[in-house]
């Protein structure tokens, strides 16, 4: 596909970047860039070169939310056809086989706060802040509330549900939301390198353990433990479980297949 609202670039170390590329408008989502965010990542995660995807934002912050420019003049069966291409990408986040590192700076708020709750992990700068800010201007932020309900819990998602509050990247990473707060002037280096990092696991047990924890989530207790025992004894018969075991006893670095 070819992409103008977001760049895609593929590295050497099985790491792919994906770039909002709309920085006079705080990389805010119309309807064009969802589209592309949304397919960008669809093939991504089918590209065997692909290991782990970066997500991050060109300009002054990862995404300020949706354009409030095309909100006009539609019937409510076109606002909600609109608003789904908006969220394909947050739901689209949990279906990858491929895990998502979203590189956070500047701003966060609305729908680009859903999008930073949906990564699977969060590399933030330390003056980033972040907030679900619809409520603000008569809106609400309904869709992107529900990944991050998963990170805080009901009370908390609805305190910045209901007040659309901005806050710092330290409240964040206490409520779960990020995973590490490093220097703004840092943050390049530091999210690239985590990416390196992971990249070099097995492919296979990343994405199984991505896949089934996903899967497993709302099951209920004893169903959970049995699925990932599933998942778990699947990985054990694959060439990169006997890899991995037997590089660990000869004291060397694994061979992973591509995948």
């Amino acid at each position: 596909m070819r992409y103008e609202k977001v760049i895609v670039e593929v590295g050497q170390n099985h790491v792919a970047e994906i770039t909002l590329n709309r920085p006079e408008q705080l990389n805010a989502l119309d309807s064009q860039m969802a589209e592309e965010l949304y397919q960008a990542l669809v093939e991504l995660d089918a590209n065997p070169k692909v290991r782990v995807v970066l997500l991050k934002g060109a300009g002054k912050s990862f995404c300020v939310g949706i354009d409030v420019n095309e909100l006009s003049d539609k019937t409510a069966l076109e606002y909600r056809e609109w608003i789904e291409r908006m969220e394909r990408p947050l739901v689209a986040i949990s279906k990858m086989k491929k895990p998502v590192i979203a590189q956070l700076h500047g701003v966060a708020a609305a729908n680009g706060m859903g999008l930073v709750a949906s990564a699977d992990l969060v590399i933030s700068a330390d003056n980033a802040r972040m907030g679900l800010t619809a409520i603000n201007v008569g809106l609400n932020c309904v869709g992107p509330v529900l990944p991050v309900a998963r990170c805080v819990g009901r009370k908390k998602a609805l305190e910045l549900l209901l007040y659309g509050n901005l806050i710092s990247a330290s409240e964040a990473l206490a409520l779960g939301l990020i995973n590490k707060i490093v220097p703004k002037d840092e943050l390049e280096s530091q999210a690239r390198q985590s990416a390196d990092e992971l990249a070099k696991k097995s492919p296979m047990a990343v994405q199984i353990a991505k896949s089934a924890f996903y899967y497993a989530e709302d099951m209920d207790y004893a169903k959970q433990f049995a699925y990932m025992n599933e998942a778990f004894a699947r990985l054990c018969t694959t060439d990169d479980a006997k890899e991995g075991v037997e590089a660990f006893f000869q004291k060397r670095k694994p061979i992973w297949k591509e995948k």
